[in-house]
This record gives structure tokens, sequence and C-alpha cells, in this order.
């Protein structure tokens, strides 16, 4: 099955939800296309897993409203259908085996057995299906509760921390499923910690703090708005360091790591490699690494000397 863009579009528009004095989410808007896997991301008590909740109707906003597929998921004729979620690992019965769990799923949005069967080999259980659920490890909890969600061949799913458990092979697994997912056209969003991971398995992000939206885009936008960070080895390291505060004090930030190696940020390999030749400075190695995301991710969320950004303005369609 192939989605339509309208059946696997995603927003969020204007979200806000207190619990007594404490804010959790604030004037939180966003857009999620299908065709691509989205990071949901932001340090503890960003208001992600409230987020998710509103998304799926289980905790109603204060204001603002969430659609999937151009309605709110409490008003989806079918949404074991149109959205799987697995927002954590332990819906089911310990004393009832992994297929018996799947089948009470089934019989009540009337999919056939068939289907259980189907979704226990997606996901690597199908030698496991018999034995009971307390005998089932962190990981493969997580993987009867994504076979749960994806009982209705859903458009969309919306998974928090799905790779919790997993070894590494059930990672790199868990990956090309959702890549395949996507690319099938569908909508994949995933909250999760594990920043090296994400940044293997998404293809935009939306990042929050203290509620708030305060980046949304393609990890390539991500990495184009920070710079890039300059790695220089140089017996004459000082020198080099004093030119750089002489040339550009206000914009670059130079660090020593060790004896004779800078990190330069905020001017690029090409300008470092100018000023040491004009400098008369002597190089040994010159290297330009990309910001990656937890980079990023420090410098967006960082308490002390980030505001989050304004809400963006997003339209709800028809």
């Amino acid at each position: 099955m192939v989605a339509s863009t309208e059946a696997g579009r995603i927003v969020a528009c204007g979200l806000t939800k207190s619990f007594g004095a404490v804010k959790a989410v604030d004037s939180l808007s966003f857009s999620i296309e299908p065709g691509s896997v989205t990071g949901f991301l932001g340090p503890n008590g960003a208001g992600k897993t409230t987020t998710l909740r509103m998304l799926l109707g289980l905790v109603r906003p204060d204001s603002g409203v969430a659609r999937i597929g151009g309605r709110a998921y409490t008003e989806s004729p079918a949404p074991t259908r149109a959205v799987g979620a697995v927002l954590d690992a332990s819906g089911f019965h310990p004393a009832r085996s992994g297929r018996n769990h799947l089948r009470v799923y089934a019989t009540v949005n009337g999919y056939p057995n068939d289907r259980v069967d189907e979704v226990l080999s997606l996901v690597g259980l199908a030698a496991a299906g018999r034995r009971k659920g307390r005998g089932y490890s962190l990981g493969m909890r997580q993987r009867l509760e994504l076979a749960t969600a994806l009982l209705g061949d859903p458009t969309v799913l919306i998974l928090d921390e799905p790779a919790n458990g997993l070894d590494p092979e059930g990672i790199t697994w868990l990956r090309q499923l959702l890549r395949g997912f996507a690319a099938d056209g569908r909508t994949v969003l995933v909250s999760s910690h594990v920043l090296s991971e994400v940044q293997l398995l998404v293809d935009r992000v939306v990042i929050i703090a203290k509620g708030r939206l305060v980046h949304e885009g393609s990890l390539a936008d991500l990495s184009a708005h920070r710079a890039p960070v300059v790695t220089v080895r140089t017996p004459q390291a000082e020198k080099l360091s004093a030119a750089l505060a002489r040339t550009a004090a206000n914009t670059v930030t130079v660090e020593r790591d060790g004896i004779d190696t800078l990190r330069v940020s905020g001017i690029g390999a090409a300008d470092v490699g100018r000023l040491a030749l004009r400098e008369q400075v002597e190089l040994h190695s010159l290297a330009e690494q990309a910001t990656d995301l937890e980079q990023a991710f420090f410098a967006l969320t960082a308490p002390d000397d980030h505001e989050p950004a304004e809400p963006v303005s997003v339209s709800l369609g028809r």
C-alpha cells in the first residue's frame, strides 16, 4: 500500500498543555509529511511524550489542534489502520503468548488471523510466537509491540524509543524496516534519546525544548545552520591561536586539544589555511568536520544560553 499525502500527514498547530503550574507543551506547531522518517527530539522533560499523547488523543490539549490525515485521531473511522503507535513496551499480559496477544488485537479490530503470523514474521518473532510474554526480553517485547502496531497495515507509525532493548543486529533491522516503511510513501515519527542512531535513521528532525519548537527541518538544514569544526595540528599552536583571535575574535572559538592540536569553530578550513599561510604557521594537518546531530542538538537545547524560537505557523489544510 502506498499512502496518499493527506492520509499520512501529521500536523500540530499551537498545541499547549499544562499540568498544574507546569507548562509541558507551549504553543507547539510542526508538520510532518509522508515518505520520510522524522526524529522527534528533546531533552528529558521537553514535552515529547505529552505531545505524542496529544497526537493520539490520549491527552486533551488546553489549546491548539493535532491532525493525522486531516482529522483528529479520535475521529478516524479505523484508527488502527490509520496509525500504528508504540509508546511503551508493557501493553501485554505476561501469561499470554505473543501470538495470542496479537490474536486478541486482531479480533477486536476485525483483522484475519493470518495477519498475526504475517506481522510475527515481519518483526522476527515467528519462532517465539507461542512463548509466554513473561519470558520475552525487553527487545522481544519491543518487537511484539511493533507487531501490534503493524497489524492494521497503517499509513503512519508513531514510536517512542523503539530501539530500547534491541541489540546491534536488532537496531540495524529496525532501521531497515522503518526506512522501507517510509520508502513506501508512509510516515514514521520516532522519538529517541540515542542521537547517534537517530542520525543514521531519520531524514528530518523536530527538536523541542521547554515544550517549544527550536528546530524543524532536514538533517542537511540542521548542519547548514551550524558552523563546522576545524581540527588543526601545528607545532605553532599558540601563534595560530593568537592570529585567529586577532582576525576574528568575535566569531571564532578556539579550543586547545593537546599540545599541538586546535579545534576551531566559526571559520572554515580554507580560511584557517589561508591565515596560517599569511602568518607563516607550519601545519601538519587540517580537517573540517561537519556538525553532527549531537552537536546541533546540544547547541539548540542548552538551558542557559539558548531561548527557544517562536513557534512556526503551520496550515491545517482542509
